[in-house]
C-alpha cells in the first residue's frame, strides 16, 4: 500500500502497535528489512502516546476500538490501521478515524482499507500456488 503511494519507508520512524505473531512482529521484520527504524509498542509499554507522537508511519493491529486518538498524532503522520473490530453492527478501527483523519497526511480506513488488501494479497498468493503446482 505504501508503495503505491509512493510513501518512502527508508529512515522513517515506524511505530507498531501490537506484537502479534501474525501482524506485529511480521510487520515490523518488513519494515527493519526496508531500511525504518522500528518501535513495537504493546500493553506493558510506557508513554505509547510519547512513542507514536515520534513516529513517522503508525500501524495499530490491537483490535481495541478507538485506542489512537488525536492527542496522540501528529501533522504529517502516515497511519495504517489493521485492527478490526464488530460492536453492534459497526465495525471500528483502532483509530479514531474522523477527528485523527484531519491532522494526518493519511490514514487507512477501517472498513475498506487494509481488509481488502489482505484478501488481493490471499489470493494472489493462491493464484501463484496453483501455478506452482504440476498437474499431472
Amino acid at each position: 500500500m505504501l508503495g503505491y503511494y509512493k510513501i518512502p519507508i527508508e529512515g522513517k520512524k515506524v511505530t507498531i502497535i501490537g506484537r502479534s505473531l501474525l501482524v506485529g512482529r511480521p510487520t515490523a521484520l518488513m519494515f527493519l528489512n526496508k531500511n525504518a527504524t522500528v518501535t513495537v509498542c504493546h500493553t506493558k509499554t510506557k508513554k505509547i502516546i510519547d512513542e507514536v507522537k515520534r513516529a513517522d508511519i503508525v500501524i495499530s493491529a490491537t483490535g481495541v476500538p478507538g485506542l489512537i486518538n488525536k492527542k496522540m498524532v501528529k501533522k504529517g503522520q502516515i497511519i495504517i490501521d489493521v485492527g478490526i473490530t464488530k460492536v453492534g453492527d459497526q465495525l471500528l478501527g483502532d483509530v479514531d478515524f474522523k477527528p485523527v483523519s484531519k491532522i494526518v497526511r493519511a490514514i487507512t480506513p477501517v472498513p475498506g482499507g487494509v481488509g481488502p488488501m489482505t484478501v488481493i494479497s490471499l489470493f494472489e498468493n493462491l493464484l501463484l500456488a496453483y501455478k506452482r503446482q504440476k498437474i499431472v
